[in-house]
């Protein structure tokens, strides 16, 4: 059971998690949805092809972003969260500051999802003083620096001990495993070899006992392998979508929802042997 504020899931199938970027700089759609009518129908489009997770952004994590404040921040997302009060599926703000936590979550939104893992100075007591849900991401640098040259000795090893570790500091702050949920953070401070090999052994994560997010949608590694630009990465966005529930994750962020969505009802139909 995943609980996310006042909604549950079961995870009988996997959860799609909708990308609404309200930025002029994302990787794959920046500017697309940067206004606040423009987000809000992208989010209603999502809705309508099957989202079960909205997922809202005001910043770019891309490598070489820069860094907002959090008041523009703010702007950016809290007019879309407001403007969606009126949804019947939760809303997951995509930040890793407080101020932008406390302040959406005052708004109405249901999940936390950071890239930092809750590790900014407040961010942990935000999150426990409430009943959202919360992604901890694993990654290696800045998104100023984190695709220099990232280095492990084990991928798996590393990433795997961090998130445990975090989920440890979580679940001492309070915060129930039922609210909690693992992401490899892939394409942060990763080379395609690593991400293939985390993906390759993504249901190794299953240990440390909460669901897995697997957020691959578009990324350069889907471009290394096809040759294609982001654009062009729908299909082997569905692909990597289909692979990571195939090795464990139980929720796909995903930019192509109507496309993850009719591919994962034919993999569960096949897995259920029914429709």
């Amino acid at each position: 059971m995943f609980r996310c504020g006042r909604y549950q899931f079961d995870l009988k199938r996997p959860i799609v998690m909708g990308i609404v970027n309200v930025t002029p700089d994302s990787f794959s759609d920046g500017g697309s949805h940067a206004s606040t009518a423009t987000a809000i129908a992208h989010a209603h489009r999502l809705i309508f092809e099957g989202a079960d997770i909205l997922d809202i952004g005001g910043e770019s994590t891309r490598p070489g972003a820069v860094s907002v404040s959090d008041q523009e921040e703010l702007d950016r997302v809290l007019p879309v969260i407001e403007g969606l009060s009126d949804i019947a599926i939760p809303i997951s703000i995509d930040t890793y500051k407080p101020v932008v936590m406390r302040a959406a979550l005052l708004a109405g939104v249901s999940m936390v999802n950071d890239v930092n893992a809750l590790q900014a100075a407040g961010a942990l007591e935000v999150v426990a003083s409430s009943d959202a849900a919360v992604c901890l991401m694993h990654k290696q640098g800045t998104p100023q620096t984190m695709q220099r040259r990232p280095v492990y000795q084990n991928v798996m090893e590393e990433v795997s001990a961090f998130l445990r570790e975090r989920v440890a500091v979580l679940e001492a702050a309070g915060v129930a495993r039922e609210r909690i949920v693992i992401d490899p953070g892939f394409g942060f401070g990763k080379t395609v070899e690593h991400n293939l090999e985390l993906l390759g052994h993504l249901g190794a994560f299953g240990t440390l006992g909460v669901p897995i997010l697997a957020g691959l949608s578009r990324k350069s590694m889907l471009g290394v392998i096809t040759g294609r630009e982001v654009g062009d990465r729908v299909s082997a966005s569905v692909a990597a979508a289909m692979l990571a529930v195939q090795h464990g994750a139980a929720i796909v962020r995903v930019h192509d929802v109507r496309e993850t969505v009719d591919a994962l009802k034919v993999l569960n139909a096949v897995n259920k042997g029914t429709i």
